[in-house]
């Protein structure tokens, strides 16, 4: 696929249809941003932002035509590692861009609404479809006590994600223990702080496989992230909260902490959005939480490269606010 010049970009503008689309043989644009130094025309910066699939800003220059694309990558390579995972998924990674495109416009709440119809339209779709029948459902160990388990002392609530031989995964069980804990910590005054942590070998997996497309129908399954995202709760905690993380930290097992105030990784912590390859976007509010850190285009990389980073990285580009140790 051709890197396209400011030229081919303006022909291009002159069609009657889009130039590319999940529907069609070209699912993105690659856009040659680094002989694009200082080109600002309006009329093309904001055609591009209407374009109804990827588009990739492939060069060095971080000049306004870089910026309206919805990633940016240094060269061809890792534009085309990026094509890849967009021809597997067009309708997911088209979905993706929109929606970020979108709740960066919008306030927190309004952004989580956002995702949640734009994931549920996924749920039903080819994509998500062709996922789940490639897979078959694996048993959930069996672990005792509670899923979160809840400590006070003093003004301090320290919560702890207790389910680590599966990972900690993001079952039911856990999200309604995280959102009766958390809304015990909006409801009572006494509590001036909450820590979160999690046993075993990582904080967090993400959502779990096995309860994927479980509700009774997508429109039901919105209604239901109306009612219950623990991320929302978060959210309205964000100044009193810390989240420690490590070890993986995937899916909604980083969209989640991300709503916190302050996220401390240890050095082996590690990042990712694996959700495209199922046919979804990260649907825990990683489209809010997650780009309201990093950015849009950083974390359409992350969602569509489906790539891990390490703490290192997650510092430097403000996923989280501190390595220790």
């Amino acid at each position: 696929m051709d890197v396209l010049s400011i030229a081919e970009l303006r022909a291009l503008m002159r069609e009657p249809t889009a130039p590319a689309s999940p529907l069609l043989a070209q699912p993105l644009l690659l856009v040659d941003s680094a002989a694009a130094q200082g080109f600002d025309d309006a009329r093309v910066l904001d055609w591009l932002k209407r374009i109804p699939a990827p588009v990739i800003a492939v060069g060095g220059d971080a000049g306004p035509l870089s910026r309206a694309c919805d990633v940016h990558v240094p060269d061809t390579d890792a534009a085309l590692r990026l094509r890849k995972a967009i021809v597997d998924c067009p309708l997911a990674a088209s979905t993706l861009v929109q929606t970020l495109r979108l709740t960066q416009k919008l306030d927190a709440e309004n952004g989580l609404v956002a995702e949640s119809l734009a994931y549920a339209s996924l749920q039903n779709g080819a994509e998500f479809r062709r996922w789940q029948h490639a897979h078959e459902p694996a048993s959930t160990p069996d672990e005792s006590g509670a899923a979160v388990e809840l400590h006070r002392e003093g003004e301090r609530l320290s919560l702890t994600l207790n389910r680590p031989l599966n990972r900690n995964a993001m079952t039911v069980e856990m999200r309604d223990s995280l959102i009766e804990a958390l809304t015990l910590a909006l409801l009572d005054d006494g509590v001036r702080s909450v820590d979160i942590r999690a046993r075993g070998r990582c904080f967090s997996t993400g959502g779990d496989l096995r309860e994927f497309g479980s509700a009774p129908d997508p429109s039901t399954a919105h209604a239901v992230r109306g009612l219950a995202l623990p991320g929302r709760l978060l959210a309205m905690l964000a100044e009193r909260t810390t989240v420690y993380l490590h070890g993986a930290c995937i899916g909604s097992g980083i969209e989640f902490p991300a709503f916190a105030g302050r996220l401390v990784a240890t050095r082996d912590a590690w990042f990712q959005l694996p959700e495209l390859r199922y046919g979804l976007i990260p649907g825990a509010g990683g489209t809010v939480s997650i780009a309201r850190r990093i950015g849009r285009q950083r974390t359409a990389w992350l969602a569509l490269s489906g790539q891990r980073i390490d703490a290192r990285t997650a510092k430097l580009w403000g996923l989280v606010d501190a390595i220790d140790g």
